[in-house]
This record gives structure tokens, sequence and C-alpha cells, in this order.
């Protein structure tokens, strides 16, 4: 039998909109071994400061992979912070993993729709594969160019040389050409996903059409592979801007 998956904790808003048409929410996607409950505590923080007081949160639960004994997204590949000296040295993505994850994700973007939050008012964000799953999911699924913004914290692009083939499978243009918002951010001290693989993911954005432009990057000194205060002020201001 295929595992079971937990559903995802849903966080009303503080403070009900007054109509579905003024009404926002958040897809925030958590770590590799994580799950909906590690970022739950972020939420309440938002919501104790009466920050984003109007936002719904939905924070999804990953599967878990027995091969793994942990949560997991997809299967996750060695991030060195060199390239490799052959490209066959590179390990095999596992490219049926993002797909089901993304088509998940996908179905809770569907049910938001479905609720008569308008799609322009939604944003996917995550941290770590998370931060993956975000920006795969604005880039592959259906909602490509349809959503308010992405936001990766921690993370990195995997797939990124099978995107352009990955729209044209979906039905999508081989380039994004959008509006779409995006954050990006990382800490200095982050070991497990080293400085080069935030640079790929940015630079392969802007090759795709993700413009310059609206595109957030931020840099933390010292921090590690965790989400800090600051960082969190941050996200939080971008979110305030994107939605207002």
């Amino acid at each position: 039998m295929p595992p079971e998956r937990t559903p995802p904790i849903i966080i009303p808003p503080a403070i009900p909109p007054s109509g579905p048409s003024e009404s926002s929410a958040i897809i925030f996607i958590h770590g590799f071994g994580d799950d909906a409950l590690g970022l739950e505590s972020i939420v309440r923080q938002f919501q104790s400061a009466q920050k984003l007081p109007h936002m719904t949160w939905v924070l999804p639960n990953a599967l878990e992979n027995h091969d793994l004994a942990s949560t997991a997204w997809y299967v996750p590949t060695r991030l060195s912070p060199y390239p490799p000296s052959r490209p066959e040295l590179e390990d095999d993505e596992d490219e049926e993993g993002v797909m089901a994850s993304i088509d998940y994700i996908t179905s809770l973007v569907d049910d938001l729709v479905a609720q008569g939050v308008p799609e322009k008012r939604i944003i996917v964000g995550g941290f770590s594969q998370g931060h993956a799953m975000a920006l795969l999911t604005g880039l592959v699924s259906k909602y490509s160019g349809r959503l308010g913004g992405l936001f990766g914290l921690s993370g990195y692009l995997p797939l990124s040389e099978r995107i352009s083939a990955l729209r044209e499978n979906a039905g999508l243009p081989k380039d994004v050409n959008d509006e779409v918002n995006v954050f990006l951010a990382r800490g200095t001290g982050d070991r497990l996903v080293p400085k080069r693989h935030h640079r790929l993911c940015y630079e392969r954005l802007f090759e795709l059409g993700i413009k310059e432009e609206k595109t957030t990057i931020k840099e933390y000194e010292n921090m590690g592979h965790v989400m800090s205060g600051a960082e969190l002020r941050d996200l939080c201001a971008w979110l305030e801007k994107t939605l207002q």
C-alpha cells in the first residue's frame, strides 16, 4: 500500500477578510525531514504580531519515504560546493518524486481557488526542499504565471535543465514571461546548500524569463541552514508588499 499523507495544517485568518475577492493564502512548504508542525510556530508568530491578519496559511506535509527513513518531497541529491569534473558525475535527480509532489501542491492551490481565493492572491513558498517545490510549482504546473508570488528560503532548483521540457510537456510556453514576484534568501553559513546552488538557482530563473526587477535576493551573515528572525521580518515585509 502507498503511504498515507498527513493532511495539511490550515490556519485561518486572524481577521476574516470582507469577502472572497479580498482573501489571500500562502502555501508554506517544509523541508526534508520536517513536517507542517515545524512551520506552525512561525505562522503563529506572524499572527501574534498582527502581521498578515487576513491570510489563510496552508502547511502541507510530505510523505514518509521508507528508504530514507524520513519525510521527503523527493529523493535529494548531493549538493557539492564545486561543479563536477564531468557531467556524468552528477547524481540522477528524482524527477518522478518531484512531479508527484508538484501535483499534490497544485491540488492545494485548486482547493483554494475553489474556495474563491483569487489566483493572484495565492503565494507558494518553502524552506530547503520546500523552496525547490515552491519554485517548480510556479514554473511547471498549470499555475505557472498565474500566482501572486513565489518564495524560497535556503534552497536550490532541482531539474533546472529539464524545466523548459517539463513546461512544454505541460502545454506551457517554453520560456516564462510573466510578472510573478519572487523572494529568495539564504544564510552565508549554510553548509547544506552551498552558495553555488543558490546562484545557479536565480541565474536559471532569469534565463527562463523570471524578471530580475521582480526578484528580491537576500543573504544573511553567518546564518546556517535555518530561518532567522531578520529573514522572516524581510519575508513578511515582502509578503505584505506583494499582496497590498
